[in-house]
């Protein structure tokens, strides 16, 4: 079953969805709610507050904007633009998400590559075109994903291999809800939230003065979740590979692409959450995480716990949890916290 990306990756239980924008209560504690479809997903987005109808307007006009620039198989987009002609002056939200991706990319190690489009799409996940391709063709698409390959000085991006293209699918939902907390902040929105497809993120506490409650899906089982995480002020982002998959030959075969080998990564996880306060960051390290598998995982956020926390569910249906989040994500499973 093909799932739309992170749809369902985490769940909101705290509030309702409703159609437009809707005002009820007080003054403050009216939710103001949009909710649209952009970046090939369903999207909603509440904010709190005298100012949040123009906050959430606000918010909804600029994931549209978001779009146009950063989608690779749109020919108006200044990705596409950049992977047809090899070299492109970026408007500067692109220039800031390539250099989001290639920043994450160097922190780590390549598990989070922004240059596996060509690769992508052999699979058929651009197009929805889905094919098994061959050890021989994987070889030689491998060869165009090297992310050495893209420069980047102040907004002029060149690509310096022919055949190497890029997309920044797997970090700009995360950048655009990163965005969406900046136009709150400019519109005095102490409290909201926002789902874009799966890729949450709180500004503030809710209205009542306590923390959000995120459920995060469980990949086994539809309309149950792994647990709930208290938060606020932070982005929960989850990879999966039950995210968008097809089978072919009895075998199933899922989107996130392992950069060292071409093929669906396989290394003992179902799902990685991930929870930090940059919604960019949040939605690259979760596919990283994905990739390196739960040793490596644990050792990544090791050297670099102060930037964000983690939740992994791997193939043995077992929990693993960093300590910073330990005491508000519960739920019921055996769990793992690892210090």
């Amino acid at each position: 079953m093909i799932r739309l990306c992170k749809i369902f990756s985490i769940l909101i239980i705290v509030l309702c969805l409703f159609s437009g924008c809707v005002q009820v209560g007080s003054a403050d504690d009216s939710p103001h709610i949009r909710n649209f479809f952009a970046m090939d997903t369903y999207m909603t987005v509440t904010a709190y507050g005298e100012n949040g109808k123009a906050a959430v307007q606000a918010a909804e006009d600029r994931v549209y904007e978001l779009d146009a620039l950063l989608n690779a198989e749109s020919r108006d987009s200044e990705i596409y633009s950049l992977n047809e002609n090899g070299t492109a002056t970026l408007s500067d939200d692109t220039a800031s998400v390539l250099k989001s991706a290639l920043y994450c990319c160097e922190l780590t190690d390549g598990a989070f590559n922004p240059a596996m489009h060509p690769v992508m799409r052999l699979w058929g996940f651009t197009s929805g075109k889905y094919n098994v391709p061959s050890n021989e063709s994987i070889k030689e698409a491998l060869k165009l994903t090297k992310p050495s390959k893209i420069s980047l000085k102040e907004n002029k991006a060149t690509i310096n291999l022919k055949g190497t293209e890029i997309d920044l699918g797997g970090i700009a939902k995360g950048y655009t809800s990163s965005e969406i907390m900046q136009i709150f902040k400019y519109n005095k929105v102490k409290s909201g939230i926002v789902n874009l497809g799966g890729n949450v993120q709180t500004v503030g506490l809710k209205p009542d003065g306590s923390d959000w409650s995120v459920a995060i899906d469980n990949p086994d089982s539809d309309g149950s979740y792994l647990g709930v995480l208290k938060t606020h002020d932070k982005a929960v982002i989850t990879s999966g590979g039950y995210e968008r998959n097809f089978k072919k030959n009895g075998m199933t075969y899922h989107h996130i692409i392992d950069p060292t080998t071409g093929y669906p990564a396989e290394n003992g996880l179902v799902s990685a959450t991930v929870v930090a306060e940059d919604g960019a960051l949040a939605d690259a390290l979760s596919t990283a995480l994905f990739v390196m598998g739960e040793k490596k995982s644990e050792n990544f956020w090791r050297n670099n716990k102060e930037n964000f926390d983690f939740i992994l569910y791997t193939e043995q249906r077992k929990i693993i949890a960093s300590d910073g989040i330990k005491d508000s994500f519960k739920t019921e499973l055996e769990m793992k916290v690892i210090s």
